[in-house]
């Protein structure tokens, strides 16, 4: 018996079997040589086309984020350039395997030395390799494992097209040697509720079959443990789900400090999966532009906003305006040639470019809005300087829309917080983008995942600066990235001074429990023992031994 650790993306504590994900297609040694060179581009572009094509297929059969995932995916397989690339090579020479691999290579390394969102692509292509070399040499797609039992997912890394497929019915758990706290498979994990560990040095090293007790919370993998740690953990495990489920109503502290407890979504799809939630905190809109030859209609935007707007009829809905650029491109937005997209021309700064897109899905949603019993509001992705955020104001008030505020994702927002607010009505803190931005370090990375840990101290110093800048101001002031859906952390963001928190559907349970075993004094003391920390580890740490034995009533194990 032995422990490997990493970081835990997903909550929850079970133990099964292990399953190494499928191994990708390995080309032979000597190259065959190229005796029919038409036959040979026809043989790559139709893999091409056949890969896109079924990628696209899932995208349909997915739901987000997973869907729009895939949709990138496939517009990188139906991509004319990376096509026109490998007929090049083939036609000097090379075979369509190999040609389309190297081809691939070279756009890889492009992605990862541009950096930020776009080096995340560079998993995304390797992932589109494997599958067009694997159907080019007639071997088996690479994938998820099926040994006809429930299992512990074991890979390097996951790619969108895996993880979008995968059966939580079958699927226990899912442990990665890479991938960091904001990868797609610490989002995708959540949102399906299952426990996750990535950048776990040494999980490709196990056995298939070998038994595995994984904590998604704390981030460990223990390779063969004794039935009794079972038990004992599985016991712990089933108490803390039993004493969350009898958790119930509005979001709130033990003292009855109330903290509203909302839902992130991508499209209508999800909506079945927030209905505990108190609304939406963030609606992501791309999912209406995303691998489209040009942007949408006034009267598509309208209708996709109003039945999400119908479903939460007497509940907020805090709308995101398009996020385009960096991962998200847009062809009819977005400049393909950016040096490094994710400093470039990203988020709101895309309607300095494009007005137009901006204005029709302000009225869109202005529209959509009029006619739905939500509480709709609006918010701005990217917004750096005050400026940005009173234009934005402006320019939203100017089409009927009452509540307009902007997304805290830069350090130079958090850091003139006061004046940001003093042109708008509330923020939202993206602590994703927030922490990539404030360390400097690529969310893609598996040697600096602990840089945009959500614990960091420095970046829980930029929460508390607009947490009190709203205080001052008497506007809100939420968190919607993946940090809001931390039941423990979630304490921390509450003491620190924030009023609501968006989250994946599937962990609004463990939060509104954590709270309601809670005081907002023990939240605010919790809050100045994580930033008093010297590190990320050493606040959680901290927390949680206060937390479920502090001086405020001993063990807290109804929800641990």
């Amino acid at each position: 018996m032995h422990t490997l650790t990493g970081i835990g993306v997903s909550p929850g504590i079970v133990a099964g079997p292990a399953a190494v994900m499928n191994a990708p297609p390995v080309l032979p040694a000597r190259p065959p040589a190229v005796t029919d060179e038409h036959a040979a581009v026809e043989a790559a572009h139709t893999a091409l086309g056949e890969v896109a094509a079924e990628l696209l297929e899932r995208a349909g059969q997915a739901i987000p984020p997973a869907a729009d995932i895939l949709a990138a995916q496939s517009a990188m397989a139906a991509d004319p350039v990376l096509a026109q690339r490998v007929a090049e090579l083939i036609k000097a020479g090379r075979p369509p395997a190999y040609a389309v691999s190297d081809v691939i290579a070279e756009f890889a390394e492009q992605f990862q030395a541009a950096g930020g969102y776009l080096a995340e692509r560079a998993a995304d292509l390797e992932d589109l390799r494997n599958r067009i070399v694997a159907r080019l040499l007639g071997l088996p797609m690479p994938g998820l494992p099926d040994p006809g039992h429930p299992y512990v997912l074991i890979a390097d890394d996951l790619a969108p097209a895996d993880t979008a497929t995968i059966d939580p019915r079958q699927v226990l758990a899912i442990v990665t040697e890479r991938g960091g706290p904001t990868s797609h498979t610490a989002i995708l994990a959540k949102s399906l509720g299952l426990p996750a560990v990535v950048a776990c040095t040494g999980a490709i090293a196990v056995a298939d079959g070998t038994q595995l007790l994984v904590n998604g919370t704390i981030g460990t993998a223990v390779v063969a443990p004794a039935p009794s740690q079972v038990r004992s953990a599985l016991d712990r495990e089933a108490v803390r789900r039993a004493a969350a489920a009898r958790v119930t109503g509005p979001g709130r502290t033990s003292d009855g400090h109330p903290v509203k407890l909302m839902a992130n979504l991508g499209t209508a799809r999800e909506l079945p999966a927030a209905t505990a939630a108190e609304g939406v905190g963030l609606l992501r809109t791309e999912f209406l532009y995303l691998d489209r030859a040009e942007a949408p209609g006034f009267d598509e935007q309208r209708a996709a906003y109003a039945e999400i707007f119908d479903a939460f009829a007497g509940r907020r809905v805090v709308v995101r305006t398009l996020d385009a650029g960096a991962d998200k491109p847009l062809r009819f937005a977005t400049q393909p040639d950016e040096p490094n997209p994710a400093l470039g021309v990203r988020g709101l700064r895309t309607s300095l470019r494009s007005p137009e897109l901006l204005d029709e899905q302000l009225a869109a949603i202005s529209a959509a809005a009029q006619r739905a019993r939500a509480e709709v509001w609006v918010m701005a992705p990217m917004v750096s300087t005050p400026g940005e955020a009173a234009a934005f104001a402006q320019r939203a008030r100017a089409q009927g829309l009452p509540t307009v505020g902007v997304m805290i994702e830069v350090p130079a927002a958090a850091l003139r917080a006061d004046a940001v607010l003093a042109g708008c009505d509330f923020v939202s803190l993206g602590t994703n983008d927030l922490a990539q931005y404030a360390f400097a370090a690529d969310r893609t990375l598996s040697d600096v995942a602990d840089l945009l840990d959500p614990w960091q101290p420095a970046l829980l110093d930029l929460i508390h600066l607009t947490a009190q800048a709203g205080h001052r101001a008497g506007k809100p002031v939420g968190v919607c990235g993946e940090a809001a859906g931390d039941a423990l952390l979630a304490l921390v963001l509450v003491g620190l001074g924030v009023t609501s928190l968006s989250m994946a559907p599937a962990t609004l349970v463990d939060v509104r429990a954590a709270l309601a075993h809670h005081t907002i004094a023990e939240c605010r003391h919790l809050a100045d023992l994580a930033r008093a920390a010297p590190d990320a580890a050493a606040a959680r740490s901290h927390v949680e031994a206060v937390a479920h034995t502090g001086r405020w009533g001993g063990a807290r194990d109804g929800w641990r």
